[in-house]
């Protein structure tokens, strides 16, 4: 892999010998409807800046646009629009629902894929469909508006636009000759049974950032022969080549007030000036004197019916007599190489649709790239030379968070519907993310930490709506498996400075956890929501209407977790320093605490393990002091699962400190002792288990999860037991119902927004820790341990023989069935067959709990890029080799983790 010139560019990357990163797919796709954007006394981002305003309003803290890129701090962008001739908006955004005008919540109503990208972005490919016939955007707005939420989504194919193949492929290509020269190629295809006319606009324009300081230097574009030139005072001198016979358009990128404001005695030509001037035909929108701040290549083609046609721009830094001279070697040859990098990655992945799957998982990875700028106390302040923002905000929205300051390339879990950075999602875009590009990721895992993100008091944001919220705290999980993956890559001990950075401030995250979640000081944890949204009885992040709070088994869960994560990290630190163990062995007790804690609540005798129904509830704790079981049988319930380490002996005898530390304290504290899982019983290969379950829980936990009745699918582990449709778990308060029901697919409430739903979908980032956790406890119990899978099969297996079930399962989402079509795309019957649809992949946000077909946020390669993980082989040996290692192992002593193909 090190001779490929993919990987090399990496290296190159890495030694800070070529900055391959300073050019990549960083626009958003919606900046419009953000609270970034958002100057509204009471935070209300979706309706202050509408997309309706979008194209003439000049943003404040980013760009967005359709396949756009831009340098890595955002000051020079490059996208296309289009025109069809019959819209009346020219495309030159993605368009959704806004979460009010959605039944369902936000959602985008268009029709595009990733299909390929680079880690170092030296080839991009993507497509948009474009109907022919006007784009319906108020009947979209308005059917979607008039159905309830017991109804599905009124999405773009519903209105018959691409009826009769009416639409083009616009395919849009980027390839990188060197790091400041972008070639890209726009091909249009015909699918219609007619000619048909297009309008493409390349757009290069430079984010304002002249308009909130008077002393910025403004940039400058204007026409010269050939094409278009760029000079920025930072970013220097730029030329795009446009080939071909074009019309050059001009404006800036500034805000239209009279369209916006009524002030019509304003005079300019402003950032809608292409609109004006291709649909509205104001011909004096443009500026005659072809200068501005923004600027478009106007080609005006015909494509006949099955044919094509195609665009080519180049923009370099450096000057070329002619441009055009190995355009279509430069980009033959960074296609090549793109298939060579991942021919290594996938050398052992031996299905060809699983390889198609992947190669495009990752593409929505690294397509989903984003510059986030967010300068929290310049927002709530305002800038110098713009209106004052409403006092409002001074006491609003983030005031508590006016350290951070975010200007940084980011993975977004989607760019439109989820165009900034969440904690635990970007913690799971890690994983898929290090199998491509272990410094990327590794980075991410990095920035979140830093002191312009954490918060002083050691709390991570969570996104931009509030970051004050709570996640699940998987960010030590996933510093580990980075950790391991790029181990692995590098055959080396490991980037442990890498290691060392994160850990000292997941420490600081920690004893936020203990002194703000833990109510009553004892080791039982609250957190609000944590990521589940509407999964219980009530919103647990809001004043519970009984009074009191909840003791949520998943809370407390995820920090016995944690412990065991910075434990485990505490120990590979150890190895090189010895100051580590006592650190390792501080987690270690602290996780016995919380074992304590989860079986005997206050010493009450009450604990969230419910002895009756076999599984874990949160507990409502009342404030007259009684406490009671919510008994809904939720993901809430199998998280503790997720608590589990092995230890290798040989691990243990590297560090004696720590073992004698945890032997003292287990014959010191026999009653903690006995609650660990078989801590003092050598398992498999010499391993020492720590699991907040002992095997009768588990194999308890696993009966009710591998129950295809309750929470097994054909296609996953569902959020929510699907026995709660029959039985809905109902709550009576001040004299009212509340119930739980299970929901396959999206919600019937506008709890949390009503865009996700976590009562009764399957969700991938929980799934896949779930099969992480299962390999886990067989590295411990071996092949004798077996379970029954499905429930009341007969048919027993072993933990990881349902570790391997369950990924498969989950892979079949994605995969061709033996009808030849995608669960995910069943939804509509263009999408699962149609050959010019079948075979693009869209990676949703969650799952139907039945039928597996793809719910809310279509382009979620976020957390759900986690299928490209799963696909890959673990490149376990055989059977035999493993009996034979496993000899050996017992013989020295000696042993190794492998997780998920780690």
């Amino acid at each position: 892999m090190r001779n490929n010139p993919e990987q090399q560019r990496l290296a190159e990357a890495k030694l800070n010998r070529a900055d391959w990163s300073l050019w990549g797919p960083y626009l958003s796709e919606r900046q419009w409807g953000t609270v970034r954007e958002d100057y509204s006394p009471h935070g209300n981002a979706w309706e202050y800046l509408p997309h309706d305003h979008a194209r003439s309003r000049a943003y404040r803290w980013g760009e967005d646009g359709i396949a756009g890129i831009s340098d890595n701090s955002q000051r020079l962008c490059l996208s296309l629009a289009l025109w069809n001739g019959k819209d009346p908006i020219l495309k030159e955004r993605i368009f959704g629902l806004t979460n009010s005008e959605g039944n369902h919540g936000e959602d985008a109503k268009e029709l595009y894929y990733y299909l390929d990208a680079t880690p170092t972005h030296s080839y991009l490919r993507m497509l948009y469909k474009y109907p022919q016939r006007e784009f319906p955007y108020n009947l979209l707005v308005e059917e979607n508006r008039r159905r309830g939420k017991d109804q599905p989504e009124f999405e773009l194919l519903d209105t018959e636009v691409f009826d009769d193949d009416r639409y083009f492929d616009v395919f849009v290509e980027y390839a990188k000759a060197g790091v400041d020269d972008i070639l890209m190629l726009i091909t249009v295809y015909n699918r219609g049974p007619e000619e048909a006319t297009i309008h493409l606009l390349p757009q290069l324009w430079f984010r304002n950032t002249w308009s909130w300081n008077a002393n910025a230097a403004k940039p400058e574009l204007k026409a010269v022969r050939g094409g278009i030139a760029a000079k920025h005072a930072e970013l220097g001198e730029y030329k795009l080549h446009c080939e071909g016979p074009c019309e050059l358009l001009f404006c800036e990128n500034e805000t239209n007030a009279g369209r916006l404001h009524g002030q019509n005695g304003r005079t300019g030509h402003w950032k809608d000036a292409f609109h004006e001037y291709l649909v509205g035909g104001q011909k004096a929108a443009v500026n005659p004197a072809e200068t501005g701040t923004k600027g478009a290549a106007h080609y005006q083609l015909t494509v006949p019916t099955a044919g094509s046609v195609q665009v080519r721009l180049r923009l370099t830094k450096e000057s070329s007599a002619n441009p055009d001279s190995d355009f279509d070697a430069v980009f033959e040859r960074r296609r090549r190489e793109a298939d060579a990098f991942y021919a290594e990655i996938q050398k052992d992945l031996a299905d060809a649709d699983a390889r198609h799957v992947q190669r495009q998982a990752f593409a929505g990875m690294i397509w989903s790239k984003q510059f986030f700028y967010y300068d929290v106390p310049e927002w709530i302040i305002g800038d110098a030379d713009q209106p004052r923002p409403p006092d409002e905000r001074k006491h609003g929205r983030n005031h508590e968070w006016s350290h951070l300051n975010n200007a940084d390339i980011i993975s977004m879990p989607d760019k439109w519907e989820y165009p900034w950075y969440a904690a635990w999602d970007l913690a799971f875009h890690t994983i898929p993310l290090a199998l491509v590009d272990a410094e990327f990721a590794k980075s991410q895992l990095v920035l979140l930490t830093r002191e312009w993100y954490m918060h002083p008091n050691g709390q991570l944001p969570a996104y931009e709506w509030a970051f004050g919220d709570v996640n699940p705290p998987v960010h030590a999980w996933a510093t580990w498996r980075v950790f391991q993956m790029d181990r692995k890559q590098r055959r080396d001990a490991g980037d442990l400075a890498f290691l060392e950075r994160v850990f000292h401030k997941l420490m600081l995250n920690f004893n936020w956890w203990v002194n703000r979640k833990d109510a009553q000081g004892r080791n039982i944890f609250q957190g609000g929501f944590l990521g589940l949204d509407n999964i219980g009885v009530f919103d647990r992040s809001a004043p519970l209407p009984t009074g009191g709070f909840i003791n949520q088994a998943d809370g407390t869960a995820w920090m016995a977790m944690y412990s065991l994560n910075l434990m485990r990290i505490a120990l590979e630190l150890a190895r090189h320093n010895k100051v580590y163990e006592d650190i390792a062995t501080k987690f270690f007790e602290h996780f016995l605490h919380i074992v304590e804690a989860m079986n005997n609540i206050g010493e009450e005798g009450i604990g969230l393990w419910d002895e009756q129904d076999q599984f874990f509830y949160d507990v409502l704790n009342l404030p007259d002091g009684r406490k009671t079981p919510l008994k809904v049988r939720s993901m809430v319930g199998l998280i503790p699962l997720f608590a589990v380490e092995t230890l290798e002996h040989e691990l243990m005898e590297q560090l004696p400190g720590f073992h004698q530390r945890l032997e003292w304290f287990l014959n010191y504290r026999p009653d903690l002792a006995k609650l660990v899982s078989r801590w003092d019983q050598c398992g498999s290969c010499e391993r020492h288990l720590l699991s907040l379950l002992r095997g009768h829980r588990m194999k308890a936990l696993l009966k009710r999860m591998l129950d295809e009745t309750e929470f097994l699918s054909e296609f996953g582990i569902r959020a929510i037991s699907r026995s709660h449709r029959e039985q809905p778990y109902q709550f009576h308060v001040n004299g009212n119902t509340m119930a739980v029901e299970y929901q396959p697919a999206e919600s019937n409430s506008g709890l949390f927004g009503g865009n996700s739903n976590w009562r009764g979908p399957i969700w991938m980032p929980v799934n896949y820790l779930i099969i992480e956790s299962l390999q886990k406890f067989h590295h411990y119990y071996g092949d004798d341990f077996k379970v029954e899978c499905p429930t009341g099969s007969g048919q027993m297996m072993t933990l990881n023989e349902i570790a391997e079930e369950l990924s498969r399962r989950l892979t079949r989402l994605f995969l061709k069935g033996a009808d030849g079509e995608r669960p995910v795309l069943k939804y509509h019957a263009k999408l699962a067959a149609d050959p010019h649809f079948k075979d693009y992949v869209l990676f949703h946000e969650y799952f139907h709990g039945d039928n597996g077909r793809g719910v809310g946020a279509s382009h979620q390669t976020g957390w759900t890029g986690l299928v490209a993980k799963l696909l890959q082989p673990r490149n376990e040996p055989s059977r035999a080799v493993a009996r034979k290692r496993a000899e050996s192992t017992a013989r020295k002593r000696v042993g190794k983790i492998e997780l998920v193909g780690a």
